[in-house]
C-alpha cells in the first residue's frame, strides 16, 4: 500500500475542537495508519484546545501513532491541500464540501451540530444518503475512518449548480 495523505479542516468562522479532538485522538490516528495515511495536515482554526494554543500561520509538526501531523490555523485559500490529500475529513460546511467533491477526494464530512439551524446536518445527510460522501458524528470519526471503503462512493456529477442546488432546496423545504 502506497503511502497517502489526509487533511482535516474545521473551517473558518466557528470552533470544532471536539472533531480536531476526535480526529487527533490515538483510536483515529492508528485507523488512519492502518488504512496507509502516513501524513495528516489539519487546518485547526480557532482552537480553544490549550494543547493547540501555539499552532497559527506557520505550520507546527508533531507525530502521533506512526503518523507525521502538521498543524496549523488559517490559510487564504484550502485548494492545494485538498489537491494533495487523498482523503479529506471536513466539518460539513457546504463551501468546503462543493470544493472537495469538484476534486474527486473521498470526503468523511462531521456536522457541527452546535450551528444555528443544524444546516449542516441536513445537508451531509442528504449527500451521504447519495453515496457522494460519509457523513458521520463527532464520535464515530474512528469507526468512519476503518470503515471507510472509497469505492463505494459515487463520484459527484460534473458542476453544472443544478444537483446541489436541488439537493439544498430539498433539504431546506424549498421544493
Amino acid at each position: 500500500m502506497s503511502p497517502r495523505s489526509a487533511f482535516l479542516t474545521v473551517g473558518a468562522t466557528a470552533p470544532f475542537d471536539a472533531l480536531l479532538s476526535a480526529v487527533l485522538d490515538d483510536d483515529a490516528l492508528r485507523a488512519l495508519r492502518d488504512k496507509g495515511y502516513t501524513h495528516l495536515e489539519v487546518q485547526c482554526g480557532k482552537t480553544q484546545l490549550p494543547d493547540l494554543a501555539q499552532v497559527s500561520s506557520a505550520p507546527w509538526h508533531t507525530q502521533r501513532q506512526g503518523v507525521d501531523i502538521s498543524l496549523w490555523d488559517f490559510k487564504s485559500s484550502l485548494s492545494e491541500d485538498i489537491k494533495r490529500a487523498d482523503l479529506v475529513i471536513s466539518h460539513a460546511g457546504s463551501g468546503t464540501i462543493v470544493d472537495v467533491l469538484r476534486l474527486g477526494k473521498a470526503l468523511i464530512v462531521v456536522p457541527n451540530t452546535a450551528l444555528l439551524h443544524n444546516h449542516q446536518e441536513e445537508v451531509a445527510r442528504a449527500l451521504h444518503e447519495r453515496r457522494h460522501l460519509i457523513s458521520c458524528s463527532v464520535p464515530d470519526v474512528a469507526r468512519a475512518i476503518r470503515d471507510l471503503d472509497t469505492s463505494s462512493l459515487i463520484p459527484f456529477p460534473a458542476f453544472d449548480g443544478s444537483e446541489f442546488q436541488t439537493i439544498l432546496d430539498e433539504e431546506m423545504g424549498f421544493i
